[in-house]
C-alpha cells in the first residue's frame, strides 16, 4: 500500500519545488516593482496577480485551458511551431501550480520589501550602487524574512493544488496523479488504506510549513 503513495508524493514534491522556483524568480521582481516603483496600470497588475487568490481553482484553472490548449491563445502557437500540446502534462501541472501560488509570494513580499527603510537604499546609492546592487543586497535581504515566508506559504500551496491541476493536467495514474488527486481517486474508489496514508503525509507536510512560516513571520516581526 505505501509504495502506491510514492509515485504521488514524488511528483507532487516535483511539481511544488519548481514552481516554487518560479514563483520566486518571478514573484521577487513583481514584488519589488510593487513595493518601489510607481507606474501606470500599477494597480491592474497587483489585481491580476491577486485574482488567483479569490477565484475558484476549477475558474483559475478554466482560464488556464483557454490559454493553453490547442486553440488557446499561447497553446495554439506552441502545438503549431512545435506540435507539442502542454495540456495533460505534469508540466501543466507546475504552470496551475504557479498561477495560484504567486499571489501568497507577491503579497508577503512585497509587504516586506515596503517595511525596508529607504534610507539605508538612499545611503547605497550615494555610495555608487546603482538600483540592481542596492536591491540583491541591502533591500531583498533586509526583507529576507518576508520572502522566506512567502516561499514556504507558496510551496505548501503548491503541494495542495487541486482543482486547477485537475482543469489542465488530468488526474493521469503515473503520470499526473498528484497527492490531493491520489487521495480524491482513493476515496473515490473505496480505497480507504490509500487514502488514508496519504491524508497524513499532507498533513505532516502541511503542519511542517504551517510551523516554519510561523516562526519566519514571528522573527520577522521582533
Amino acid at each position: 500500500m505505501l509504495e502506491q503513495a510514492i509515485y504521488p508524493l514524488y511528483i507532487t514534491l516535483k511539481i511544488a519545488t519548481l514552481s516554487t522556483i518560479l514563483v520566486v524568480l518571478v514573484g521577487l521582481l513583481i514584488s519589488y516593482l510593487l513595493a518601489r516603483r510607481d507606474f501606470t496600470g500599477k494597480n491592474f497588475v497587483d489585481i491580476l496577480v491577486t485574482l488567483p487568490l479569490v477565484l475558484p481553482p476549477t475558474v483559475t484553472g478554466y482560464l488556464l485551458v483557454i490559454l493553453l490548449g490547442k486553440n488557446g491563445v499561447l497553446g495554439q502557437s506552441l502545438f503549431e511551431i512545435t506540435g507539442y500540446s502542454i495540456l495533460f502534462t505534469w508540466q501543466a501541472a507546475v504552470i496551475a501550480a504557479f498561477v495560484v501560488s504567486l499571489p501568497l509570494m507577491v503579497k508577503t513580499t512585497s509587504a516586506a520589501i515596503g517595511s525596508v527603510d529607504r534610507e539605508l537604499e538612499y545611503v547605497a546609492y550615494t555610495l555608487g550602487h546603482s538600483e540592481l546592487e542596492t536591491a540583491l543586497f541591502v533591500t531583498l535581504p533586509l526583507a529576507k524574512k518576508g520572502i522566506m515566508a512567502g516561499l514556504v506559504l507558496s510551496f505548501a500551496r503548491a503541494v495542495g493544488e487541486f482543482g486547477a491541476t485537475l482543469m489542465v493536467a488530468g488526474n493521469i495514474p503515473g503520470k499526473t496523479n498528484t497527492m490531493s488527486l491520489s487521495i480524491y481517486t482513493a476515496f473515490q474508489s473505496g480505497n480507504d488504506s490509500l487514502a488514508n496514508i496519504l491524508v497524513v503525509i499532507l498533513v505532516i507536510m502541511s503542519l511542517v510549513s504551517m510551523a516554519a512560516t510561523a516562526k519566519l513571520v514571528n522573527r520577522w516581526k521582533v
